[in-house]
């Protein structure tokens, strides 16, 4: 499949926090960096998501915010 996201990481889960809609995945991309994406129940369970898996992070944003 192509996509038109250019910002892809690839790393490994390792949390997933269940909620009522969507759930937070958290993926270490390394360097000790973390990467956390909400993402609905129904993705999660349709991706059969879990901790340890390798995934890829896609990130396409038309704003990215920073603040201090």
């Amino acid at each position: 499949m192509k996509i038109s996201a250019r910002n892809q990481i690839s790393g490994t889960i390792v949390s997933i926090t269940p909620g009522a809609v969507n759930g937070s995945i958290k993926v270490d991309i390394g360097g000790g960096n973390v990467v956390t994406a909400n993402i609905t129940e129904e993705a999660i369970a349709d991706l059969a998501l879990a901790t340890g898996d390798t995934v890829t992070v896609l990130i396409k944003a038309s704003d990215v915010l920073i603040g201090k």
